[in-house]
């Protein structure tokens, strides 16, 4: 490859194979993608939480995913990706439709267990998903090993995001008065509890899978169609399953809130997601996806009229605070 195609293929979202050394840091370029894409899906919470009231959860789910693999597919085609899986790396096919099937349970115990807890409580055990992935990931790559204040800094992060949800762990019983339907406290919130820690180390072994196995040599954009494609095909499953109404008779706000949710979030910041992967320490961006909560919270006070607590500032500073120590050692580097 010579010097011209080498800058090509280094570019951002571009799908060929890297040809340079993984970066040891997270650099501006970085730290811009992260933020933009953790703004977005808090605000993608407020979105699905808008638009429940239309297009029931996992129904909701399905088209999103639905539009983002159309969207996907035309992405790999126009920038020359093979799609068949022969054109691939040995092992690479079973590795994404392992990570899609992960990426679909995680969404699959998540809108489960709304059924038995309340939102917040569950977030709180999503969320704990930047532990399984440094946990997890450095038994592979030694290099993704985070030493002791970068453990702190993921623990100020994760008791900031329990701070933004309010009762976190502790308070069931107060959120339950706040809340009504599926995300009321139930009896069973231990079971809503462990979905939500299911759906988390889910999302870990979906990173771990992409790191690790041969479909790390595969375009970001294929690794993303992998994902959304599988949960295409499993997640209209659980919506029948759970009973949901298919109503295809949206309002246009509806129909705006699925596809910003499918082109933006599901294309757009997936791929950017996945791209960051195949070029960062995975330990070192996991720390930001604490930033999403926060950011949902923000933007419900701003769309929905929720309050603005001293908590919530609180725990934007914690959540902050987290992610300059997790990448202390790295941005002196």
């Amino acid at each position: 490859m010579d010097a011209q195609a080498t800058r090509r293929a280094g570019g951002l979202f571009d799908n060929a194979p890297m040809p340079f050394p993984r970066k040891t840091h997270i650099d501006a370029l970085a730290i811009s993608l992260l933020l933009a894409c953790c703004m977005f899906w808090g605000f993608q919470q407020v979105l699905v939480k808008a638009t429940v009231a239309e297009v029931a959860p996992v129904f909701q789910a399905f088209v999103r995913f639905a539009l983002a693999t159309v969207a996907v597919a035309a992405w790999c085609l126009w920038r020359g990706v093979p799609l068949a899986s022969r054109a691939e790396p040995a092992g690479a096919a079973r590795a994404g439709l392992l990570a899609g099937a992960l990426f679909a349970g995680e969404f699959a115990c998540i809108y489960l267990g709304l059924q038995y807890t309340s939102a917040s409580r569950l977030t709180v055990f999503l969320y704990a998903s930047p532990f399984w992935v440094a946990l997890l990931l450095p038994r592979f790559i030694p290099g993704e090993r985070l030493q002791g204040w970068q453990w702190l800094g993921l623990a100020a992060a994760f008791v900031g995001v329990g701070l933004a949800l309010g009762d976190g762990l502790l308070g069931p019983a107060a959120n339950a008065a706040q809340q009504s339907g599926a995300n009321a406290a139930t009896p069973r919130a231990w079971l809503g509890d462990l979905l939500g820690l299911a759906a988390g180390l889910m999302w870990a072994l979906t990173t771990v899978v992409i790191r690790t196995t041969p479909l790390a040599r595969v375009a970001p954009a294929k690794q993303l169609l992998y994902q959304v494609g599988v949960s295409t095909a499993l997640l209209p499953v659980l919506s029948l399953g759970l009973g949901e109404a298919w109503v295809w008779q949206f309002s246009a706000f509806a129909w705006g809130s699925l596809l910003a949710q499918a082109l933006v979030g599901a294309f757009v910041s997936y791929l950017a997601w996945m791209w960051m992967l195949a070029h960062y320490p995975a330990t070192k961006i996991s720390v930001f996806v604490f930033l999403t909560p926060v950011f949902a919270l923000l933007f419900g006070a701003w769309w929905l009229g929720e309050p603005v607590t001293p908590g919530l500032v609180a725990a934007l500073v914690l959540v902050a605070a987290g992610i300059v120590l997790v990448n202390r050692q790295t941005a002196a580097t």
